[in-house]
This record gives structure tokens, C-alpha cells and sequence, in this order.
């Protein structure tokens, strides 16, 4: 069912572009936008993993120098039908965890030293494969469409305010340069928060323990309450719980849905497994 609603919320910001695109320039200023933004974003699509691994100091690890978590990773992995990725640990005392990566063959698990102290084994193996279902469902690459398309909402917008011409359609371009750029956000945000839903039940699926997750989930909620993890707002979307606030952004414009609402969704998978 999530996977229908991310379909329809990309056909959406497609309309809202193919719509302000027509308005401003006909197939021609939809088109050139939609190269620009295609080009801000591919650059980050095809390097997103080294970048963001080296935006938070993250360090490979082995099997010798990690060997629990690296012995998680490769058998969750086994289980998830996908290649092992590569694993790293970030120093950093607040918990989180994220996965990065343009596919499968090229994908990485990484995950702070704080988390690693507070989860117990099946809460870590719980959040690893949520990471992991993130890369099998190649969620980079979607969330890598939704800011194309949203860039190129926004870049048309602007251009709205420039073209406008007479007064009239000028009034009416600084209305759609302020509408639309929301309107984009909001179904790129809603598109962000569907695939947390849908990593939670991938990592259900994959470990059997949708409890143990929910378990997980809970601390690092808390813990993100009494000491949210210093990042660039840009990644917050990557990681298992938004770094930024605990939860205190608005739900539209949050990158995850609300933390209580994924627990009790595991938690009902729970109840129905058993």
C-alpha cells in the first residue's frame, strides 16, 4: 500500500511541474527545469555515499575490529537477499543509524558509537535492517527523484516571479512562486515518511521481530529528546530517527513520520504474528 501511495505522491509533484512548466514556458520551461534539477541532483545521487560518510567522520570497520556488528550485517543481509554493505561506525555518543548508497553493489550501513552502547542485540538487529530495506528497496534513488522533481518545482517558480510580466500575472507568478514550493515540500516530505513505514516492515520482515525494533525505536526516541545529534538538516532524512529535534517539527514538513505511530504499527504486526 506504501509503495502505491509513493507512486502517487511522485505522480503528483510531476503534475504540480508539468502544470507550472506549461504556465510559465509551455514544454520548453518544464523541460529546462527539469535538466537543472536533474543535474543538481545526480551528482548527489551518484556520490551520496562518500559524502555523507565523510560529512560524519564515518570509519570502516572490519570483522576483526566490529565482529557483532559486522557478523549482524552480512547474516541480515543473507536474509534480505541483498549484498553485504560495507559497514561503518561514526564517533558520536548521540544513537542513530543510516544506510546510504546509489544500489545494492554500492551501499553502506553506518551507525554511531552511541547506538551501539544502548541497543541490545535484537534492537540492533532491528535497526540494521531497517537500514538494509532501505538499500533493498532503493529508497536513495526515490528520495533522489522526489528532489529532483521538487528542485524543479522551485526553480520554475522563481522564474514565474521573473517572467511575469503585467501586473496581473506577476500577482499571480509570486502566488504560485510561494503555493508551489510548499505544495512540493510537503508531498516530498510525505513521500520520505511512506518509506520509514515501509523500512519498519522490511525489517519485520527480515528479523521476525517487529518488537524488537519498536524496542529500539523507543530509546533512540528518548534519546533524541536529551541530546539531539548535531547534523546538516540536508541528511536528516537518512537516518532511523531525525537527529535534529526528537520529534518537535511540525509532521508535514518532518522528514519521519511520528515515532509512536511506528511503534504501534510494529507492534500491531507483532500482535498479528502472534
Amino acid at each position: 500500500m506504501n509503495t502505491v501511495k509513493v507512486i502517487l505522491m511522485l505522480a503528483s509533484l510531476t503534475g504540480l511541474l508539468i502544470l507550472i512548466g506549461y504556465g510559465i514556458g509551455r514544454g520548453k520551461g518544464m523541460v529546462i527545469a527539469l535538466i537543472l534539477a536533474f543535474l543538481m541532483n545526480i551528482g548527489g545521487y551518484w556520490f551520496s555515499d562518500s559524502i555523507v560518510l565523510r560529512m560524519y567522520n564515518a570509519q570502516p570497520v572490519t570483522g576483526s575490529e566490529a565482529p557483532a556488528l559486522y557478523d549482524a550485517v552480512a547474516s541480515l543481509s543473507a536474509k534480505a537477499k541483498i549484498p553485504a554493505p560495507k559497514v561503518y561506525v561514526i564517533p558520536n555518543d548521540a544513537p542513530n543509524a543510516f544506510a546510504t548508497g546509489r544500489n545494492e553493489n554500492h551501499a553502506a550501513v553506518a551507525v554511531t558509537s552511541g547506538i551501539l552502547k544502548m541497543l541490545t542485540r535484537d534492537e540492533l538487529e532491528g535497526v540494521l535492517a531497517h537500514e538494509l530495506s532501505h538499500i533493498k528497496h532503493k529508497d536513495i534513488l526515490i528520495s533522489t527523484l522526489a528532489a529532483t522533481v521538487a528542485s524543479a518545482v522551485v526553480l520554475l517558480s522563481r522564474w514565474a516571479v521573473i517572467f511575469g510580466g503585467d501586473e496581473g500575472s506577476t500577482i499571480s507568478a509570486i502566488a504560485v512562486a510561494v503555493i508551489a514550493p510548499i505544495a512540493a515540500t510537503l508531498i516530498q516530505m510525505a513521500i520520505s515518511r511512506s518509506r520509514e513505514y515501509e523500512a519498519d516492515a522490511g525489517s519485520a520482515g527480515i528479523t521476525g521481530r517487529p518488537e524488537a525494533l519498536a524496542g529500539a525505536l523507543a530509546k533512540l526516541s528518548r534519546a533524541a529528546r536529551i541530546k539531539p545529534m548535531s547534523a546538516n538538516p540536508a541528511t536528516a532524512h537518512l537516518f532511523i530517527v531525525n537527529p535534529l529535534s526528537g520529534g518537535t517539527i511540525m509532521n508535514l514538513f518532518s522528514t519521519h513520520p511520528p515515532l509512536e505511530k511506528r511503534i504501534e504499527r510494529l507492534m500491531k504486526m507483532k500482535a498479528g504474528a502472534g
